[in-house]
């Protein structure tokens, strides 16, 4: 049977301090997780039930790598964090020269799951080198827009030479997607565009379907090509760590998307979702439920 959600990218392995507002230097306990956003997006899609798999690539190191390739150019990338809440968390890739994740190549992939899976969701960080790059863009190009192709922009500025060279490729991978997600940062390396309502448009104008553009504090714009608008404010939350928010966001998204839910509603689900990642340590281990989710979503409602 077809996935429902099938991302592709980053994959690796999340050291994240178990003390919070020291440096690293001060930490004397380590919490080991899965990590890598596309990653953590299939397994936040899956806390809702949906089938979701992941096209990647490990080193050959211990890790269980069954339904995955592996890649001789270098191990399994690891991650570190500092954890200063509410809003710093300083991220150090050990990903140098290329990770494993950066050398899938375009006759490795399964064309029949990418093009019949509901939702394919792919990360800026895929287009930043090649093989990745040329295999990102075949899989995008064998979907001809024919279901859900999210393209989170996932802007990561120490993965590219330089901002006008991730705009090129992104601007190949926008033709080719339905929805387009980034934060104010990413929207204006693919568009130029940094003021919201202009990122938005500027994405749609790319060739999206939905562009939704997420703010921070000041919540989340969603704009679709008819020009209906839905601006969701933010959900109130004690900040833990704040690095797993956005991929919560993507794997709720994706799950309101699968429903047929209309904009507004699948916008501040997936924002709830966000919302209570980023009041807890972890990324992947912290996905939430559908049940904890619309908890949030009536605790929110009540308050207002």
């Amino acid at each position: 049977m077809p996935f429902e959600v099938l991302t592709m990218g980053r994959v690796g392995v999340d050291v994240y301090p178990l003390q919070t507002g020291v440096g690293l230097a001060k930490v004397t306990s380590f919490g080991r997780y899965l990590g890598g956003s596309p990653t953590n997006v299939a397994v936040a899609a899956a806390r809702y039930g949906r089938t979701a798999a992941v096209i990647t690539k490990t080193g050959r190191d211990p890790v269980d790598s069954r339904f995955v390739g592996t890649s001789d150019i270098a191990p399994t990338p690891v991650t570190f964090c500092e954890i200063f809440p509410p809003d710093h968390f300083p991220l150090y890739f050990y990903r140098l020269p290329k990770a494993p994740d950066l050398d899938i190549t375009a006759d490795e992939l399964d064309l029949g799951a990418v093009r019949d899976s509901a939702v394919f969701w792919m990360t800026g960080t895929g287009l930043s080198e090649e093989p990745s790059r040329s295999a990102t863009l075949a899989a995008l190009e064998h979907r001809a827009k024919g279901a859900v192709t999210v393209f989170d922009l996932d802007w990561r500025p120490m993965f590219w030479s330089d901002a006008a060279h991730a705009r090129t490729q992104y601007g190949q991978a926008l033709r080719h997607s339905t929805v387009a997600i980034g934060n104010l940062d990413e929207c204006e390396v693919a568009t130029g565009e940094r003021e919201p309502y202009a990122a938005a448009k500027a994405l749609l104008a790319a060739g999206v379907e939905l562009a939704v553009v997420k703010q921070g504090p000041k919540g989340v714009l969603a704009m679709d090509q008819s020009g209906a608008v839905a601006e969701i404010p933010p959900v109130p939350v004690a900040v833990v760590n704040g690095l797993g928010a956005g991929d919560a966001f993507g794997g709720a998204l994706c799950h309101g998307l699968l429903s047929a839910w209309d904009t507004r509603r699948a916008v501040s689900f997936a924002n709830a979702a966000g919302s209570l990642v980023a009041g807890r340590l972890s990324c992947s281990d912290a996905m939430p439920t559908e049940v904890e989710v619309n908890a949030k979503l009536d605790e929110v409602a009540r308050a207002v």
